[in-house]
């Protein structure tokens, strides 16, 4: 079950495709961050997803917001991902211990080992405001992301 809004964020840390460590909470203070959870790299609607957040990009990274997408793939993988998607912003990497942010958002499943496609609108002080959670082949719809960035 996925963390509700109103919840303090878990304090994840990851590696992004660069070997970078990023920590949910270096933004708070700062952005309000949309977290972003997807199954795994190269396939066809985590791609469509992800480019589709690279052709809006400066709705979802600017002075006010941090897009960080999450998957459980390799930081090795999700750099050649990256690359040949065009994909400027982090994408961190959930791989070991396997699923353990996921799970800290309770968005893991267990049964196929890998995330579901979570997402959580975590504001400036580090609060999740928003979150939908859809089912792997299911798409997410960008608007709503904006129009919950717009109501914080």
């Amino acid at each position: 079950m996925a963390i509700d809004a109103g919840t303090k964020a878990p304090d994840i840390q990851l590696k992004d495709q660069h070997g970078q460590t990023v920590r949910l909470s270096d933004f708070q203070g700062s952005k309000n961050v949309v977290l972003l959870f997807y199954p795994f790299a190269f396939t066809g609607v985590c791609t469509g997803e992800l480019c589709a957040l690279r052709d809006e990009l400066p709705k979802f990274v600017n002075d006010d917001v941090q897009l960080l997408a999450v998957s459980n793939d390799s930081p090795f993988a999700l750099r050649v991902f990256a690359e040949k998607e065009g994909l400027e912003y982090p994408l961190l990497s959930d791989f070991w211990p396997h699923g353990e942010a996921s799970r800290a958002f309770g968005v893991f499943d267990e049964e196929k080992g890998c995330a579901v496609r979570g997402t959580f609108i975590i504001d400036k002080e580090g609060v999740v405001r928003w979150t939908v959670v859809n089912g792997l082949p299911d798409a997410r719809d960008l608007d709503e992301y904006v129009t919950a960035l717009e109501s914080l």
